[in-house]
């Protein structure tokens, strides 16, 4: 039978969504898989626009769930209206989204907030047993939310390679444990059921990027 994975959005690019291709490989990889796919988005405001030619953010306002669109090609769906149970297991690209819009991590760090709707939703898979799939700076969600979780977000020493190893320091002030993994492998912290890849933390050619993301998909699926 066919795994229903969710995957949850953040917006449509990478300084202020979700970055558009860690989601396309997530979703070529699980099509591949043979897995059934629907995907979320909180309905709500994005901390702010971002102009992605010079990287500096506008006046313009924009929706999550209508930018989100974008990348479901219109199939997307109010995270709120979420039922867990229909599920088998969520994956959560990475991108800026992740920090600005799941989660207000890029202005409170360690001390963040979740968006309500997402951490309820990590919180139910985490006890219902099913795994979470994160790739580049979406696992620092599941730092904030299971306590004392294995995750990797690439390695820790700040190098050309490694531009963003600094971000890395959060996941140990939350108490959970960080793992240095290379852009094509995925970590499986095993006892929590989910499982982590760098993605776009590392400095790499793009395929080398989403051969990594296809790892943590087929993990994820493994333990679902």
């Amino acid at each position: 039978m066919a795994k229903r994975v969710a995957v949850i959005l953040s917006g449509c690019g990478l300084y202020d969504g979700t970055e558009i291709h860690e989601a396309s490989a997530i979703l070529v990889h699980l099509s591949r898989a043979g897995a059934k796919v629907q995907m979320f988005a909180p309905n709500g405001d994005q901390m702010h626009v971002v102009n992605h030619c010079d990287g500096n953010p506008t006046e313009e306002k924009r929706n999550i769930l209508q930018e989100s669109a974008r990348i479901a090609r219109g199939d997307v769906t109010d995270l709120a209206k979420i039922d867990e149970s229909q599920f088998d297991a969520v994956i959560i690209p990475g991108g800026y989204g992740v920090a600005k819009n799941l989660s207000d991590w890029v202005v409170k760090n360690k001390d963040f907030i979740i968006h309500p709707h997402v951490e309820k939703l990590i919180k139910a898979f985490h006890k219902a047993g099913k795994p979470l799939g994160m790739c580049c700076i979406a696992p620092i969600l599941a730092a904030k939310v299971i306590a004392g979780c294995e995750l990797t977000m690439g390695h820790d020493k700040v190098s050309e390679t490694w531009p963003h190893a600094g971000m890395t320091s959060a996941v140990k002030d939350l108490g959970s444990k960080h793992v240095n993994k290379d852009v094509e492998e995925a970590h499986v912290d095993v006892k929590n059921k989910m499982v982590s890849t760098c993605a776009f933390m590392c400095n790499a050619p793009i395929h080398r990027v989403f051969n990594g993301i296809g790892v943590m998909v087929n993990e994820t699926l493994k333990l679902a």
